[in-house]
């Protein structure tokens, strides 16, 4: 069972080096941490008390520890959406959020050749990625790898999109049913399907690949 364990890990080390070879060439920095608390550590020692923080709606970033590490540091300037509640409060968070320091945030797939697949609702969070904060941190379980942009969208429609929605209850068919029938439903999640296959600002968007399951 150890050696099963430990070829496990050097696989997904091998190819987590593949892709940040990849994201090199695309404009990405990418690094490989083997556990959570690696890319929590490896992430921290990137930033400066004081910065401003923010992110989109991200499980991987609540189960890989970094949400709470950064809010226990007390030491940034936590730009949470959910806090504001009226019309006005929500403008200027927004705002603020469009140019904060960090903003971080999963991808719903990564592929081989080094590129983000998203999909998103009110696209919040693709809007960040694309253009505002200064440094954005992309967290990717070794779950999120596929072979291709194909690959991804399938992968959303069969795993991420049913699971959120069930998390989300948003009443969709992938609610519904448990499969995505590409709807036009109120509450639908994949409005805007974005493939990032070049970044012309480099280093900007840092994807942090962990050896770990983490998120959908």
């Amino acid at each position: 069972m150890a050696e099963r364990t430990e070829s496990v890990l050097a696989s997904r080390q091998k190819t987590a080096e593949h892709i940040i070879k990849n994201l090199a060439r695309h404009g990405m920095d990418g690094y490989y941490c083997a556990t959570s608390a690696e890319a929590v550590e490896l992430v921290r020692s990137w930033m400066t008390a004081g910065e401003s923080v923010t992110w989109g709606g991200s499980e991987t970033f609540k189960e890989s520890g970094m949400k709470s590490a950064l809010n226990e540091a007390g030491c940034y300037r936590m730009l949470d959406r959910a806090s504001a509640t009226t019309p006005e409060e929500q403008r200027e968070m927004w705002r603020d959020r469009s140019s904060a320091d960090w903003f971080f945030m999963s991808a719903n797939a990564l592929t081989l050749d080094g590129e983000l697949v998203n999909i998103d609702g009110n696209s919040d969070r693709l809007a960040l990625l694309l253009h505002g904060p200064a440094h954005v941190v992309v967290l990717a379980g070794v779950n999120k790898i596929v072979a291709d942009v194909e690959a991804g969208f399938k992968r959303i429609r069969t795993v991420t999109c049913p699971l959120n929605a069930e998390r989300l209850h948003t009443e969709t068919p992938c609610e519904l049913t448990g499969a995505c029938s590409l709807c036009h439903a109120p509450k639908c999640m994949c409005c805007n399907l974005v493939v990032t296959r070049h970044s012309r600002h480099a280093g900007r968007i840092r994807v942090v690949i962990v050896g770990e399951e983490l998120g959908y």
